[in-house]
């Protein structure tokens, strides 16, 4: 399967400290796009912008319509704009589409059966092939976990050797969760400004 099927479904299986917020995964997983089309040749960065190559089929949906979404013209797109400008919704759209496949399941509460409470992956080979490269701690999987909060952040040696577009791309993703992060952060204080002058405080 594909880096960012891999990790939607690590996101869905692990137990992490705090919930994975859909908008840092979603962050995340056009990361994870991004790395696997790399990987395939049908782009590469110039610096911290991408230039798309041709379009060959990936053989996945998912993955061939993000490889549709690039500038192709200069001065190209930047690694971060491309992330926020493709990963509006994305943790939703890899939701939809593992449901499609039958590749999710949905758990029930043992003192209420008829209510759902969350989603999981199904036992699948796709979620065996994920588990597999989760519990090997493949360092860009790992990375982007860590990104999203899944794990702590892993040492920087683990990276050691990865092609430097690729580390881009991880640091992008990195970035732009902080960045989201922050704006959440600034969020709260102002609503919790405005309760207090509502209160009189």
């Amino acid at each position: 399967m594909t880096t960012s099927t891999d990790l939607m479904i690590v996101a869905m299986d692990m137990r992490s400290a705090r919930p994975v917020e859909p908008g840092d995964l979603s962050l995340a997983l056009a990361g994870a796009e991004l790395v696997d089309l790399i990987g395939k040749e049908a782009v590469a960065l110039r610096g911290d912008r991408i230039v798309p190559g041709l379009l060959p089929a990936t053989g996945n949906d998912l993955l061939d319509e993000a490889a549709a979404t690039f500038v192709r013209e200069e001065p190209y797109e930047q690694v971060e704009e491309w992330l926020w400008r493709r990963g509006r919704g994305l943790s939703r759209t890899y939701l939809a589409a593992l449901e499609r496949d039958g590749e999710v399941t949905w758990q029930r509460r043992r003192w209420n059966p008829l209510r759902v409470t969350r989603t999981a992956p199904a036992d699948s080979p796709v979620r065996h092939g994920a588990t597999e490269r989760w519990e090997a701690r493949e360092p860009v999987l790992t990375t982007l976990a860590a990104a999203v909060g899944i794990v702590d952040q892993p040492a920087d040696a683990a990276l050691e050797g990865t092609d430097e577009p690729v580390v881009t791309v991880l640091a992008a993703v990195h970035d732009a969760v902080m960045e989201l992060d922050a704006v959440r952060q600034r969020r709260a204080i102002e609503e919790a400004a405005f309760d207090n002058v509502w209160r009189g405080e």
